[in-house]
């Protein structure tokens, strides 16, 4: 689609109009879909809604409304930007969903898309141990999203969220506002476990860097719009991981437990401890690569890694 010579807004004029067109666009411009939506329909619908400041799953009765000039404008800035700068749409919308909370995101953090989700709303049973949690720790932060999400699972809960970027924890601190959690949730700059001395936490919940560098070099360009630092981690994307399991056991309580994801590098670690009973998470609603360890096992194992 031509932006510079078309002119759809002399003919689109709903909001209606608007989405089927914004799914040709998409269509023809063979987009990929994983940052929130996995089909042109449904990103269509966001976008639109989204670009008139409707929620995404406003009435369908509101689709026959006409636009405004302005409106129809922001409209096809959007699909533009999505189009031919192949930008996520969070990063134009400015907004994520993760286990149905609303989060602020821009280039400065990944696109929440964790299945850890699914384990939260499941408390993380039937690994974590009964009885209150009351210091969690969210281990590479980026937007907050797991994070405060175990807030509101855990409501007596203590949670810090820790990261190595500024920037990162900038999001970070705007979601805690946003979500009304700083008496309870705190965003920290630390390399991994280094400023972090004395602590200790019921669970420690980590979605690091993982992607190795062949499938990083062969992810489609909506991935390079997120931050490079945030997806890779040496070679085999599991420098940080290696990391993590080495330090984990001095930071979490006698009863804790660790759970990472580690996703297509999960055969990568399985082959490197080999003596290591990982348990992995098997997921309804789709994802892998997410590995749980008590801190009893990590005690145990701690000479293989």
């Amino acid at each position: 689609m031509n932006f510079q010579t078309d002119n759809p807004a002399n003919e689109l004029h709903t909001l209606r109009d608007y989405i089927r067109w914004a799914m040709t666009c998409f269509k023809q411009a063979n987009l990929f879909y994983g940052h929130g939506t996995d089909n042109p329909w449904d990103e269509a619908v966001h976008l639109v809604l989204n670009a008139v400041h409707l929620p995404w799953d406003a009435s369908h009765h509101v689709l026959d409304a006409r636009l405004t000039t302005q409106e129809k404008q922001r409209i096809l800035t959007f699909i533009r930007r999505r189009t031919e700068e192949r930008i996520p749409l969070p990063y134009i919308t400015g907004e994520a969903w993760y286990m149905g909370i609303p989060f602020y995101v821009d280039q400065r953090v990944l696109i929440p898309r964790s299945p850890i989700a699914e384990l939260t709303e499941q408390l993380f049973s039937p690994w974590l141990r009964p009885g209150p949690v009351d210091h969690i720790l969210d281990l590479c932060t980026g937007s907050g999203c797991i994070g405060i999400a175990c807030a509101y699972q855990f409501p007596e809960s203590q949670v810090d969220l820790v990261d190595i970027s500024t920037d990162a924890l900038k999001v970070a601190q705007k979601n805690i506002e946003r979500h009304e959690l700083t008496h309870r949730v705190h965003a920290i700059e630390s390399d991994l476990f280094a400023g972090l001395s004395g602590k200790r936490y019921d669970l420690i919940v980590s979605n690091p860097p993982y992607v190795d560098l062949a499938d990083f070099n062969s992810m489609p360009s909506e991935y390079q719009h997120e931050p490079k630092l945030a997806l890779t981690s040496g070679s085999d994307g599991l420098d940080i991981t290696r990391k993590i399991l080495r330090e984990a056991s001095q930071y979490l309580a006698e009863d804790g437990l660790l759970v990472v994801e580690v996703g297509n590098s999960e055969q990568h670690i399985i082959d490197q401890f080999p003596q290591i009973p990982f348990t992995w998470a098997e997921f309804e609603k789709g994802g892998n690569g997410v590995f749980l360890l008590t801190a009893e096992e990590l005690a145990q194992y701690a000479r293989y890694f």
